[in-house]
C-alpha cells in the first residue's frame, strides 16, 4: 500500500470513528449513562475526523445546541479542506 492508500485509510477510520463516537454519546445521553468527554471529539476533528463528527452531529442531532461544536467542527473542517487543497496544488 503506498502513501496515499495508508493516508485515505487513516482518514477514512478517523471520519468512521467519529461519527460513531457521536452516534454512540447520544444514545448514553438518552439513557442518561457515562458520557464521552467533549475534548474527544474536538481531538478527533483536529486529527482528521472532522467530516465524521459534523455528519454525526447533524444526523443524530447531537451537540447541535453547543455553539462551540456548531462553530469549531466545521470550522476544524474547513480549516482541513484548505490544507488538503494547498498540499494538491503544491
Amino acid at each position: 500500500m503506498n502513501l496515499t492508500g495508508i493516508l485515505l485509510l487513516y482518514l477514512a477510520l478517523l471520519n468512521l470513528a467519529g461519527f460513531l463516537i457521536m452516534g454512540a454519546d447520544k444514545k448514553r445521553a438518552v439513557r442518561g449513562r457515562w458520557r464521552i468527554p467533549e475534548k474527544t471529539f474536538f481531538i478527533l476533528s483536529a486529527a482528521g475526523g472532522s467530516l465524521g463528527c459534523l455528519t454525526g452531529m447533524y444526523l443524530f442531532h447531537h451537540k447541535t445546541k453547543h455553539w462551540y461544536f456548531v462553530v469549531f467542527i466545521p470550522l476544524i473542517l474547513a480549516a482541513q479542506g484548505i490544507l488538503a487543497l494547498v498540499i494538491l496544488i503544491l
